[in-house]
């Protein structure tokens, strides 16, 4: 998995390619840490993602009830496959997906 940040302001966009899963997904975790303390809007660029297990899953939720009173999170690019397991979860109902 490969992560990328561009802070503009108080948005935050991260840019994840790769496997989101049990073992890459305490790196996402850790690397969100505090920066979401001073950030309105999040954006997740995951077009390049190509699997997410629940583990990936846990991570922007947790990331989704931060944001839920400090602004907004946005989920963009899935692919049809994560789409999928969007809908399956839930979590399509939840984030706002572009």
């Amino acid at each position: 998995m490969e992560i990328k940040e561009i802070k503009n302001g108080s948005e935050l966009t991260i840019m994840i390619t790769g496997r989101l899963d049990t073992r890459t997904a305490p790196e996402l975790e850790s690397r969100l840490g505090d920066k979401l303390n001073d950030v309105e809007k999040l954006i997740f660029d995951i077009s390049g993602l190509e699997y997410i297990s629940s583990a990936g899953l846990r991570v922007l939720l947790a990331a989704y009830q931060t944001m839920e009173d400090r602004g907004e999170m946005i989920v963009r690019g899935a692919s049809m496959e994560i789409m999928d397991i969007f809908k399956l979860t839930g979590f399509a109902d939840i984030f706002n997906l572009e």
